[in-house]
């Protein structure tokens, strides 16, 4: 087909402004081609149905210097039935609970004080709050999670974060002390709305806490991976300061934090809080002005992608010839976005390995490899394993130490190519 003609039956989907600054100065960098959505994982019964595929390119703004996806596919496409759960991962709950517990003792947060987190998943974060003896809500579109969450618990609405459901909950007498907003903000397409949202539940001395990948982490470990469906934005902090400025809010701090190959914690408030503002927010902007704010590094980024990829599948067809067996482990968002963009399906991996049951017995969108629980890795002993959830390679290489002993090895890709 030509790619015209392709690109044109998804104009609908493209982006034509900044979603941060609404100008149009926008830098096409780096196409991933299309591919289905990323969580899209399929049941044994739609394997022969056509999958729906949509283009994956991203840009980056030069005016406010937001990095952003091209197309921005419908998110009822996306969130409606989510497969990503955050508990069952130990790196998650620790990082979860040690998140709770420190921001109830920064901010002295008294027993029943109000918090929110939007994107609450299957109410892991909510979970240790309600341990502190917070009154705490949940809000997050996908149902089937919102339903564990309830079951556990945790009050929680499956519906999206508005500014019109901003204001019912304060006509209710709802005001947050703490709102949170973990690894979902770059998945919200609407960010002005976001911000109204924020600051009309938030007390006046409120806290929102945000965490997403940092794009200069993204950028400098070669997280192409990362770039997907529902990650409409990668946030560095020139674009953050002019989205809320125009909100009233500010970034009150900043924190780097190790989860997901290098994110950011931001600490957002209403500009007449009494929070000072902390001197890592100005330290943060210095360094992003120095190597961030031109396209030279977003060039350089799209260059060793490709690298990677030509990298990778020389080092798959060399061990495929000495028939060798290599399987996958973790079917994950960035896993799949991996397999399409580098053409890796049953031609190089007998299976994946998944601890999530959600996903086991179903296949990988766009490449149909099929998935198992973790426990057939060991059963089978496979010569390699593609480790497709390298963000938690530390916990994934502590479970693995009968696999490793007895010559298993494992293949990550990011930052570069090597063989552990």
């Amino acid at each position: 087909m030509d790619k015209q003609l392709a690109s044109s039956r998804f104009e609908k989907y493209r982006l034509t402004k900044c979603r941060i600054c609404k100008g149009q100065n926008l830098y096409h960098f780096l196409s991933l081609g299309s591919m289905p959505i990323p969580n899209g994982f399929l049941e044994k019964n739609q394997m022969s149905k056509s999958e729906k595929k949509y283009p994956l390119s991203v840009c980056v703004c030069r005016n406010c210097w937001l990095v952003q996806l091209e197309y921005v596919i419908p998110s009822e496409i996306m969130f409606r039935n989510y497969l990503y759960i955050p508990s069952t991962s130990s790196t998650m709950l620790r990082h979860f609970k040690n998140l709770a517990e420190e921001t109830v003792k920064r901010f002295n947060l008294k027993k029943g004080s109000f918090v929110v987190d939007i994107g609450s998943n299957d109410g892991t974060l909510l979970r240790f709050f309600k341990d502190q003896e917070m009154d705490v809500l949940g809000i997050d579109p996908a149902s089937n999670l919102a339903l564990v969450a309830r079951l556990i618990g945790i009050n929680t609405l499956d519906t999206y974060f508005t500014k019109k459901l901003a204001c019912e909950l304060v006509r209710k007498g709802k005001k947050a002390f703490v709102i949170t907003a973990t690894n979902v903000v770059a998945h919200i397409d609407d960010l002005h709305d976001l911000c109204e949202g924020i600051r009309e539940l938030l007390s006046s001395n409120g806290i929102c806490i945000m965490e997403f990948p940092y794009l200069v982490d993204l950028i400098k470990r070669n997280e192409f991976d990362t770039i997907y469906h529902e990650h409409l934005s990668y946030f560095s902090i020139h674009p953050l300061v002019t989205l809320f400025n125009k909100h009233n809010l500010k970034i009150q701090d900043i924190q780097r934090i190790p989860v997901h190959g290098g994110s950011i914690r931001v600490y957002v408030c209403k500009k007449e809080a009494k929070f000072k503002t902390s001197k890592a927010v100005r330290d943060f902007l210095q360094k992003e002005k120095e190597g961030y704010t031109s396209v030279q590094p977003y060039e350089h980024f799209s260059g060793r992608v490709k690298k990677i990829k030509k990298d990778l599948l020389s080092l798959l067809v060399r061990l495929k010839k000495e028939k060798r067996e290599i399987v996958g482990y973790g079917a994950s968002a960035k896993g799949n976005v991996l397999l399409n963009y580098c053409g890796i399906g049953t031609n190089y991996l007998n299976y994946i390995v998944d601890s999530i049951p959600y996903k086991q017995g179903r296949f990988t969108p766009g490449t149909h490899v099929p998935i198992y629980p973790e426990r057939k890795l060991e059963k089978d002993m496979p010569d390699y394993a593609l480790l497709l959830s390298w963000n938690f390679a530390e916990e994934i290489l502590k479970k693995n130490k009968r696999f490793r002993k007895n010559n298993g090895k494992f293949i990550i890709m990011i930052p570069k190519l090597k063989i552990l």
